[in-house]
């Protein structure tokens, strides 16, 4: 593993380099044990520690198929998909590599008895397979998390319609929070050359499904003067679909939990922010009966930054906690567009203010390998930032596991895995000496936080 190390931090190392280095029998991955499935049984779901269920194993190199590359890792992060799969929810993923592993002789390396966890990466090819002609060892690339096979006509339209269509390191093993990880090379993207390697690694999966979710036609079909309402507007997701509202003309509506994020959005150059626990809206009155009338204060609320007019989109992912006032408070005509549901997801809602008022509910996951590279070409031009706010080394993911699931996070949290030291792998120095209040933004605003913390 030193040797490719060594190869990646000399800068002059050849393709023909990356070739010849022979590759390890194993390395060190992020895993989950399939024989510990049940070690959460009975707990409520923010009890269960992803510290005590994820483990830092040495595992078999795999096999490198068709179409297929190997890349060393050099950084990671963690998604929310980590953190269920961290605790067995809403199942176990070990049913998704079970799945897997019977569509093909292939296929069946995914279904081992440890899964190795992560769908986003930064690093250098090492191999391709057979029939790769666009990619080669020793380019740099991060890596998105759409794997299909593409073998049905409904999959080449739209390649998130593909019937074969999962998500890699979540629903098919050897991802990303590892020192090599296994890739389509269809996956693959050029990592942009003004980032650091954990820059480089954060945006990927949340970037991405921003993008579909709130800018192509395939989402909401975001257009200029549109007013936005975003929740967790400074959280991994809607911390993107904040940027892509101003980059794009629209107006943004900014939902957060604390003051420290509110400050995040203003630093985003948001101006409508609500913070949601300032103000103590409850959506719920109990367990099974919503609050109207905690709609109707959000939607007096969102029109006070408005100049009186409702949202045209909202930007769905807490899913049962806020659907409700979320299709309530769209304009008449608007779209809901919802991925996720990190509150539950069993929504409810009125249908009256849906049907009546003739809204749409459009449902968005992930994007495809188009919408992927859209995304991460706004990166490398230094549109769209990454927000890395914390990095963590591999033996710590267990910990930025927790952090995400107990929303103690901003922005995403980054993890170094072959990389020994943050800062490295920036190419294009003029590029990011022009961006780097942005690049720095979420680490600086969630340093200030923490001190603050301290200090009380």
């Amino acid at each position: 593993m030193q040797e490719i190390l060594d190869a990646i931090i000399s800068n002059d190392a050849t393709s023909a380099d990356f070739a010849n280095i022979a590759l390890p029998e194993s390395y060190r991955a992020v895993t989950l044990h399939k024989d510990e499935e049940q070690m959460f049984a009975g707990l409520d779901s923010r009890d269960k520690d992803p510290r005590k269920s994820l483990h830092l194993d040495e595992v078999a190199l795999p096999e490198l198929g068709p179409g297929e590359a190997l890349v060393a890792v050099m950084a990671s992060s963690v998604n929310y998909n980590t953190v269920w799969s961290s605790i067995f929810e809403p199942v176990s993923t070990f049913g998704f590599l079970e799945r897997y592993g019977r569509l093909s002789p292939l296929t069946k390396r995914h279904d081992l008895p440890y899964h190795v966890l992560g769908s986003d990466l930064a690093g250098v090819v090492l191999r391709t397979g057979a029939g790769v002609n666009a990619w080669k060892p020793g380019d740099e690339v991060v890596a998105h998390c759409l794997s299909v096979e593409l073998e049905s006509p409904d999959g080449h339209n739209d390649t998130m319609m593909d019937p074969e269509q999962r998500i890699w390191g979540f629903e098919t093993n050897f991802g990303g929070l590892a020192q090599i990880a296994l890739v389509k090379t269809n996956q693959l993207l050029p990592k942009p050359k003004h980032l650091t390697w954990e820059e480089a690694a954060s945006p990927g999966l949340v970037n991405s499904t921003a993008y579909r979710q709130l800018v192509s036609q395939n989402g909401a079909g975001m257009k200029q003067g549109d007013n936005v309402l975003i929740w967790g507007a400074s959280g991994g997701l809607g911390s993107y679909a904040t940027q892509y509202a101003l980059a794009g003309g629209a107006t943004p509506i900014c939902v957060v939990s604390s003051e420290s994020k509110a400050e995040i959005c203003r630093a985003m150059g948001a101006e409508a922010i609500i913070d949601r626990s300032a103000e103590g809206y409850k959506f719920w009155k109990d367990e099974n009966n919503q609050d109207p009338r905690e709609w109707k204060r959000l939607g007096s609320k969102i029109r006070e930054f408005t100049g009186g007019e409702d949202v045209d989109i909202v930007f769905e992912h807490p899913g049962r906690e806020t659907f409700g006032a979320s299709v309530y408070v769209t304009r008449k005509g608007g779209t809901i567009v919802t991925c996720a549901s990190t509150s539950g997801y069993m929504h409810q809602y009125d249908n009256r203010y849906l049907w009546m008022s003739l809204k749409r509910i459009v449902g968005s996951h992930f994007a495809n390998y188009r919408e992927a590279f859209e995304a991460n070409r706004l990166v490398a031009k230094g549109k769209i930032h990454p927000t890395l706010s914390k990095v963590y080394s591999l033996e710590e993911t267990g910990q930025a596991a927790l952090d995400v699931h107990h929303n103690k996070h901003q922005g995403k949290v980054g993890v170094l895995c072959l990389a020994p030291e943050e800062g490295m792998g920036v190419r294009d120095h003029e590029l990011r000496a022009k961006h780097l209040p942005a690049i720095n933004l979420f680490r600086e605003v969630s340093e200030r936080s923490d001190k603050q913390g301290r200090d009380i």
